[in-house]
């Protein structure tokens, strides 16, 4: 990709390949995780507020990448901002899949992970769901028991699949024929795999970052260190869930067409039995707008997939709002 993307310009290869030294270079500080307080096979549901006993509120990461993007940093997390305006947040940490959970598809982490949670708490609790989380926290909420949720938000969450344009789900599907077989042998789809489908949505991007990387003043390049740690880290996918990811939902748009069932329901974000808004952001590369779900709730923010979450003005464009709206809804 490097070579491909700076053939013509020498300077920018020299300029991103000293970002990428500086990177691995890079002093990183062991990272501190809330407390597990339940676990649902491999998966765990990590406190938020210890003690609190405001309202429910889980929130729901993408299978890909870490849970931690919702707990960043001071300053930079939904996690304590919720804790803070009275909530009780409960994260959930999907874990590293194990060897019998080669089988457990993207319906499966909703019906035996995320359920179960839900059930653990004895009052209505309000979902959140990030990315990914977001189009399984919709799943969540029409699956669920009558009553037990009591009101669901997306965050760039993905629904109609078609809206990522025919080239990029051409070369995202000829990426699965790639490796399909060897994920299949493996039991999971390594992480290493997804992002470099993320590349290929927007691969000038990545090596022009990388690049201004190799200069970036001693601040911002620390936090450029801790969100790239957590854009390449996370644990793998089941092979079911991978297979499920570019199969049922990007090549077969299955959410968008009104053709996905979770628990034997069939997802209608139209027609869930609880109240429900979207944040879109409509400079998302990783999410673009036109994928959106289409509710009548809808926010649209001018910032980026990651920067809608964990930049200076998140708590502006998303946590705040959120917040009321979550008041509403509980």
């Amino acid at each position: 990709m490097l070579r491909r993307e700076t053939a013509t310009s020498p300077q920018q290869a020299v300029a991103a390949l000293a970002g990428l030294r500086r990177f691995q270079d890079a002093p990183r500080k062991r990272r501190r995780m809330r407390p597990v307080r339940y676990r649902s096979g491999a998966a765990r549901l990590r406190d938020g507020a210890r003690g609190s006993d405001g309202v429910p509120v889980i929130l729901v990461p993408s299978l890909i990448n870490p849970p931690w993007v919702l707990d960043l940093a001071p300053g930079r997390s939904l996690v304590a901002h919720l804790a803070a305006a009275g909530f009780h947040p409960w994260l959930v940490d999907w874990g590293t899949p194990r060897t019998q959970d080669a089988t457990l598809d993207l319906a499966g982490h909703v019906t035996h992970r995320l359920l179960p949670m839900l059930r653990r708490f004895d009052r209505p609790v309000l979902l959140v769901g990030y990315c990914l989380g977001g189009t399984l926290a919709l799943a969540a909420a029409a699956a669920a028991a009558p009553g037990r949720v009591a009101g669901v938000a997306t965050i760039a969450a993905p629904w109609h699949f078609a809206g990522y344009g025919d080239e990029a789900r051409a070369a995202l599907a000829a990426l699965w024929t790639q490796v399909a077989p060897g994920a299949k042998s493996l039991g999971v789809l390594p992480m290493e795999v997804l992002q470099t489908a993320f590349w290929q949505l927007d691969p000038a991007r990545t090596i022009a970052k990388y690049a201004a990387f190799a200069t970036m003043a001693p601040q911002r390049a620390a936090d450029f260190v801790q969100l790239e740690d957590w854009a390449n880290g996370g644990a793998p996918l089941t092979y079911a869930a991978g297979a499920d990811l570019f199969e049922t939902l990007l090549a077969k748009d299955r959410p968008g067409r009104g053709n996905w069932q979770v628990g034997g329901h069939m997802v209608d974000p139209h027609a869930l039995p609880c109240p429900a808004i979207e944040f879109v952001s409509l400079t998302d590369r990783i999410t673009p707008a036109a994928t959106a779900i289409g509710l009548a709730a809808r926010r649209d923010l001018a910032a980026g997939h990651v920067g809608m979450m964990v930049g200076g003005r998140a708590r502006a464009l998303l946590y705040d709002p959120l917040t009321d709206w979550l008041r509403m809804a509980g």
